[in-house]
């Protein structure tokens, strides 16, 4: 399961992300698009270093190697940059909007955010123009993870992961909760089962 952070900031949003990595987030992606690279550096440098690893830039690529961050995403409007990393130290990510378009990604992509897949919590005016569960029968690319994105919640998570996708990533509902640790734990639980 992935956590992408709120553009945002949020009240005691380091410690939140600390308590999530407590209870055992494998990543965490970061992506603070109204934030200077001054910024950013300072939000990362708060995160503990012992979660670097488990860390994935959405913007400010070229600092990942200063940093120790080895994952980069990359979306639809930044993907020819992602050329730049081709090494294979680097772990990468990007976004689609359409399963035609995650079809077409070549093999140097690690995994794939689809969305929205149910409509956004975070954004309101956020809603998919077709039914991506339907449209996945479509899937042709099975060398890259397919991951949910958009409207993720404990209500919809084991229907998600039990109509083909590889993983769900949570924003809104982690971030947009009054009790987030609780709810990610609850969201945890019901996507290990799959």
């Amino acid at each position: 399961m992935i956590v992408i952070t709120n553009p945002t900031n949020i009240e005691n949003e380091i410690s939140i992300i600390h308590s999530l990595f407590a209870e055992g987030l494998p990543l965490l992606h970061v992506r603070k698009p109204g934030f200077s690279e001054a910024e950013l550096k300072s939000f990362l440098s708060e995160i503990g270093l012992e979660f670097r690893s488990h860390l994935v830039l959405h913007s400010s690529h070229h600092l990942a190697d200063t940093l120790g961050i080895k994952r980069l995403h990359f979306s639809e409007s930044n993907r020819s940059k992602a050329k730049l990393f081709s090494e294979s130290k680097w772990i990468k990510s990007a976004s689609v909007h359409t399963i035609q378009e995650f079809n077409t990604l070549g093999d140097n992509w690690n995994y794939a955010f689809l969305s929205p897949i149910f409509p956004s919590i975070s954004k309101s005016d956020y809603v998919s123009d077709c039914n991506h569960l339907e449209a996945i029968k479509q899937r042709t690319n099975f060398n890259t993870k397919l991951v949910a994105l958009g409207g993720i919640s404990s209500e919809n998570i084991q229907k998600t992961l039990g109509n083909g996708f590889d993983d769900v990533a949570l924003l809104g509902s982690i971030w947009l909760n009054t009790n987030p640790i609780e709810n990610f734990k609850k969201c945890q639980q019901l996507a290990l089962t799959f």
